[in-house]
């Protein structure tokens, strides 16, 4: 392969995005899809294209993050069973129900809600004492969380780490659990997709794809450094600020962008 045929220079604004994006996600559990998503948004790319070239690059990126939380060690594997299986079978319904609603019905209650997990991981973290308990509702979560990241083109990284988070779960274990489990709903919604649109690896897709690979061992490596409180206020301080942000863009569509690269 010539890498000097490849156009890095068209290339490394989304490589940056996806470096960005993807260490954040891998080290705190959410993240990628509204911080891409919203920078091609705000750097002029159309919404249509932002969302796809995401959506791509995620498939591949959150595989990548997973196996990088899994020789890190911060995957619980009773829990992650519990949560891919019904994750995969809730993003194969909202796939199929993505044919007869509008995405965006739920939207946002479902930010307003998660503003309010934010707030509240935020409250916690310097009050009480993290120890392991055990999580329930722990199917239904899987399930809603496939759902909405299907249907509603993202979610699961806020529902479901942010949940695990404040059922009290340790916090390097509840992030790496959860990016392990969200490759195989990726891999489902992504494989539906193709079927119906088919793939392709634009500039940005290509960027981002490249940027995420490698952010994804450092963002798991940092997971599994930052002492617990701090890690669940930081979890709480984007949770909070992305909700907010995508609340914005459903309220105020479009907003503002910056020229178009």
């Amino acid at each position: 392969m010539d890498l000097s045929a490849i156009p890095w220079v068209e290339l490394a604004p989304f490589i940056l995005i996806g470096l960005f994006a993807q260490t954040i996600d891998s080290a705190l559990g959410l993240g990628f899809g509204v911080l891409s998503n919203s920078l091609l948004v705000l750097f002029g790319a159309p919404p249509n294209a932002a969302s796809s070239a995401t959506r791509t690059a995620e498939s591949f990126t959150s595989g990548a993050s997973g196996m990088a939380h899994i020789l890190q060690r911060n995957v619980d594997w009773p829990l992650f069973a519990r949560l891919a299986v019904p994750g995969v079978v809730g993003g194969v319904v909202g796939i199929w129900l993505l044919t007869f609603l509008k995405g965006d019905i739920l939207r946002p209650v479902l930010l307003v809600y998660l503003i309010a997990v934010g707030a509240y991981l935020l409250w916690r973290a310097p009050r009480r004492p993290l120890a392991f308990r055990r999580i329930r509702l722990v199917a239904p979560l899987g399930f809603l969380g496939g759902f909405l990241d299907s249907s509603g083109g993202g979610g699961w990284g806020p529902l479901v780490t942010g949940n695990l988070l404040a059922q009290g779960m340790t916090p390097r274990m509840a992030v790496g659990t959860a990016n392990a489990a969200e490759f195989f709903v990726t891999v489902t919604v992504l494989t539906a997709f193709v079927g119906i649109h088919g793939l392709h690896f634009t500039d940005a897709a290509t960027g981002i794809l490249i940027g995420g690979l490698i952010a994804a061992p450092l963002g798991a490596y940092c997971t599994r450094r930052i002492a617990p409180k701090q890690l669940l206020q930081l979890v709480g301080i984007l949770l909070v600020g992305t909700s907010i942000w995508s609340l914005a863009s459903l309220m105020f569509d479009p907003l503002p962008v910056f020229p178009r690269i």
